[in-house]
Order: C-alpha cells, then sequence, then structure tokens
C-alpha cells in the first residue's frame, strides 16, 4: 500500500503543481486505509466507511452514485 500510495503522489504532484505546494511535506495520503474486493463492496458499506472515517465539511459536495 505504501509503495501505492507514494507512486500516485508523485504522480498527482506532476500532473498537478499546486498540489506541491499544498502539501509541501509531502504527506499527501493519511496514514491508514481501507481495502476490499470490489465484488463485496455496496453503497451502504461505503457510506458507512466514510462517516466513521471523515470528519463532514460543510462545503463538501462527496456523493457515492
Amino acid at each position: 500500500m505504501r509503495r501505492i500510495k507514494g507512486r500516485s503522489t508523485n504522480k498527482l504532484f506532476e500532473a498537478f503543481p499546486e498540489l506541491k505546494k499544498r502539501y509541501w511535506g509531502g504527506h499527501f495520503w493519511a496514514r491508514g486505509y481501507f481495502c476490499v474486493t470490489a465484488g463485496a463492496v455496496t453503497k451502504e458499506m461505503i457510506e458507512k466507511y466514510i462517516e466513521h472515517h471523515f470528519e463532514p465539511k460543510i462545503d463538501d459536495s462527496f456523493q457515492v452514485d
């Protein structure tokens, strides 16, 4: 998981240089991660995970379709 996060961060920083300024410490991803097979994931499971792992923001427009 560390490699995936590290490589994806590098790719994102290359594609969007403004992110590098915002995350100048190189800590783009949180330490933890959630992994489950795609066939076993339901909308309700994702919503429950998000509700318990993130603080809601007033301007947050994240939706699961």
